[in-house]
């Protein structure tokens, strides 16, 4: 978004496409924001705060039928679900090491031959004259590994992985009432699981939990200093006042059930002890 931003600022003309009630961006959107002028398509594969997986391969198809460059940030997506570059119609695509159990630092661009780029950070000749300055050896070397290794057992671990959060995401709507998922339910992510907890703040709820040992996000890591509802959440139709309570769960390599019984218990103790004190949760009972 603040790229964009940017490049507005710089004379181009940015069109945002929007997403459905469950986030996802409809092909038919991509088509009809299309114009003669039209010189790139961005979307991102999968969203880092819902886990919607968004229907690259048919955007691609519109933006080379309209002979548009096609982009598409992975970096949720790589590592979690099966990326097929040579038959996946995209120019451009970007991914990064830290997603996939490797160092922060690192990353990666794809891209389509034939197409040129202007550098990115002018000065040296590394990255091929597309980045200049002294690359991350040990980041580049790690995120390698990394790959290398997630390409070994990548089918297991997210069998595995999609257990685990169906099991998290099944046990707090059996044990907790007015719980709201955002998202698609079926075309997400396997590691992903966005819920609001209706009647609470989840500034609040993300706090408790922190001390109890639970690492989550009230919104996306970018905008972790952030006290405003979730702009995905809003751009996605959901109530102001849920959106304020919505917690992201991640779960990843290492997990197991006993973090997920021990997670439904805290975060169901810590629920019930914030709406004891909220006036809106209150409020509701009294009404029913």
């Amino acid at each position: 978004m603040n790229t964009c931003r940017f490049l507005e600022g710089q004379g181009f003309r940015v069109t945002y496409v929007p997403v459905n009630r469950q986030g996802i961006v409809e092909p038919d959107s991509v088509r009809r924001a299309i114009g003669k002028d039209t010189i790139l398509v961005s979307i991102m594969h999968a969203n880092n705060e819902t886990g919607c997986i968004m229907p690259i391969g048919e955007i691609g198809g519109i933006a080379r039928e309209a002979g548009v460059l096609m982009h598409t940030d992975a970096v949720q997506a790589t590592g979690k679900i099966p990326i097929d570059w040579k038959t996946l119609p995209v120019d451009l695509l970007t991914f990064s090491g830290h997603k996939v159990n490797g160092l922060k630092g690192a990353g990666g661009l794809i891209v389509r031959k034939g197409i040129e780029m202007e550098a990115v950070v002018h000065g040296g000749h590394q990255e091929r004259g597309r980045r200049g300055g002294t690359e991350n050896v040990v980041g580049i070397v790690a995120m390698g590994k990394a790959i290398s290794l997630l390409r070994e057992g990548m089918a297991e671990e997210v069998r595995e992985t999609r257990r685990l959060r169906d099991a998290f995401e099944k046990a707090l709507f059996e044990r907790i009432p007015e719980l709201v998922l955002n998202g698609h339910p079926a075309d997400r992510l396997p590691n992903t699981l966005n819920i609001s907890f209706r009647f609470v703040e989840g500034e609040a709820l993300l706090l408790n939990l922190d001390m109890l040992g639970i690492a989550c996000s009230s919104g996306s890591a970018c905008t972790s200093g952030s006290l405003e509802a979730s702009p995905i959440l809003m751009a996605m139709g959901a109530d102001p006042v849920d959106a304020q309570g919505a917690l992201r769960f991640s779960l990843g390599r290492g997990n197991s059930d006993e973090d997920i019984e021990y997670c439904v218990d805290a975060i169901e103790a810590v629920v019930d002890k914030l709406r004891a004190m909220s006036p809106l949760f209150n409020r509701e009972a009294k009404a029913r």
